[in-house]
């Protein structure tokens, strides 16, 4: 398993807490739109995939796709998921605990998160192109995680666990 520790000085930059803190609430944002409190686990999940340029690059163009059918297309989604999710989802955790302290979100006690309104700027910008991908991509996957049915399934599509 990877470990925050076990990241370059390069990595380590890229995967600070704010900017993960941003990108989870782009996933939070999209659920929010679409289906209401996120999931812990969906907004993790969103955040590992959105960080992944390999599976940004294969994420469907609508949130109409099948998500069953995708990730039987796609298996090799299962595999990055199973070689990178643990290492990631720890330094998401860091991120999205960030935006609890901050109130840019909050959790019930069903473990649902939801975004303050007007949180963060509904117009996704930034200074690179993967900042921006990164962003876009968890707000996609955030609205369209849930349309693979409960987050058991869902998780277990895409090969992680909660």
């Amino acid at each position: 398993m990877t470990t925050a520790v076990e990241l370059s000085r390069e990595e380590r930059a890229l995967f600070n807490p704010a900017f993960l803190a941003l990108a989870s609430c782009r996933a939070v944002q999209g659920h929010q739109r679409d289906a209401g409190p996120c999931p812990l686990p969906t907004a993790i999940t969103a955040a590992v995939m959105a960080l992944q340029p390999t599976i940004r690059s294969i994420l469907p163009g609508s949130i109409k796709a099948s998500l069953p059918k995708w990730a039987e297309d796609n298996r090799t989604v299962r595999v990055l998921m199973a070689a990178n999710a643990p290492g990631l989802a720890v330094m998401v955790r860091r991120g999205i605990l960030l935006a609890l302290q901050t109130d840019l979100l909050s959790l019930d006690e069903g473990t649902c998160l939801t975004m303050r309104h007007r949180a963060i700027p509904a117009t996704i910008t930034g200074t690179s192109d993967s900042y921006v991908a990164i962003q876009k991509s968890a707000y996609m996957l955030g609205r369209w995680l849930p349309t693979g049915g409960s987050t058991a399934t869902t998780l277990t599509l895409l090969g992680v666990r909660p």
